[in-house]
């Protein structure tokens, strides 16, 4: 096989997800948008279903509609875009509840979807979605008219547990929220983190679902095993990959392995040897810049060469591998290809 074999563990995201509802009196909710964050997410949010989740949220109502031909009739699948124009019959049609973010957004779902289920999404100090304080003061009394299932904030800085930030996100949420007999949700995985204050009545993670930081006690999720193509001997001198942008220092031996930035192993992780690949136990620092379909390492130590590397797995976290690619985890899990042979565990 020429491919890279991907596997995904579906009991570490359910046993992840458990882990993170044993930390709330409240309810924990799944985020699964971004195709759950690469993993596929019919399957994860089924998984999770089973394990008791009953709120999923996506990002646009597309995903929202994919997402319910899954999971059936019942879990709310919420939708972080609101309603969107050209959106009302998949919002209907497939029972989503769109997070409603303007004023604009409110006045499209009255008229469109009388009745239909919605959720707020309100602006605390992030800037990014959501109604301000002044929006949604003059709003509120129309809102709560109708049928809410939710109101919710996000956090810009709560993977960082002493930005003041945090505290004024969660004070700004409280006194638009106070008194409101609907359920709230100010936190994702970080969020969540940071104590009883921050959880509501609901938490919804992400990241921390599918193993990675800032929830260090996730179990691992995905490992990757990539094929290597063809060893050779390289000169003391001689250089590897594009650019020569790296030059042997001594005599080596370099694997070169069927993976590259089409696969979601981004370029960065050849910059400067900041990759490492493992053979068993042993790693092997990448040389020469990542390419589309390859990735060459030093197997010099090695004694015998292994039909396989390994960059995601049991020595190497998905954070690991972004803070060589100087990136954060999502960006390597959702940036993971189509073309590695895929398998699943329960």
């Amino acid at each position: 096989m020429s491919t890279g074999r991907l596997h995904i563990d579906l009991s570490a995201i359910a046993d992840n997800w458990r882990a993170l509802a044993s930390m709330s009196q409240g309810e924990t909710g799944a985020v699964v948008k971004a195709d759950g964050y690469g993993m596929g997410a019919g399957i994860v949010a089924r998984t999770l279903a089973k394990a008791g989740c009953r709120r999923f949220f996506v990002a646009m109502a597309e995903e929202g509609a994919a997402l319910r031909k899954e999971l059936g009739p019942g879990p709310m699948i919420g939708v972080f875009s609101g309603h969107m124009a050209g959106d009302s019959d998949l919002i209907r049609d497939n029972q989503l509840a769109p997070m409603i973010n303007s004023v604009d957004q409110m006045l499209r779902h009255v008229e469109a979807l009388p009745g239909h289920p919605f959720g707020i999404q309100l602006d605390t100090g992030m800037n990014r979605l959501g109604m301000e304080a002044g929006e949604w003061a003059a709003l509120r009394d129309i809102a709560l008219s109708q049928k809410i299932v939710l109101i919710m904030s996000h956090m810009s800085c709560a993977d960082e547990p002493g930005h003041p930030m945090n505290q004024q996100q969660l004070q700004a949420f409280t006194e638009m929220t106070e008194g409101l007999q609907v359920p709230r949700s100010l936190s994702a995985t970080a969020g969540h983190l940071l104590g009883k204050d921050y959880h509501f009545e609901l938490t919804r993670p992400g990241i921390g679902l599918y193993g990675g930081l800032p929830f260090a006690d996730a179990k691992p999720v995905v490992s990757i095993e990539m094929p290597v193509i063809q060893v050779r001997d390289v000169e003391a001198g001689e250089s590897v990959g594009y650019a020569n942008a790296f030059t042997a220092p001594r005599p080596m031996r370099v694997a070169t392995v069927s993976s590259g930035y089409a696969d979601g192993l981004i370029r960065a992780l050849g910059e400067n040897g900041r990759g490492r690949l493992f053979a068993g136990d042993q790693p092997c620092p990448t040389v020469g810049r990542v390419s589309m379909d390859l990735i060459c390492a030093d197997v010099s130590h090695l004694s015998d060469i292994p039909e396989t590397l390994s960059i995601l797995g049991r020595h190497q976290s998905i954070d690991d591998v972004a803070d060589a690619a100087l990136t954060i985890g999502h960006e390597i899990l959702t940036s993971l290809g189509h073309r590695y042979a895929r398998s699943y565990s329960e």
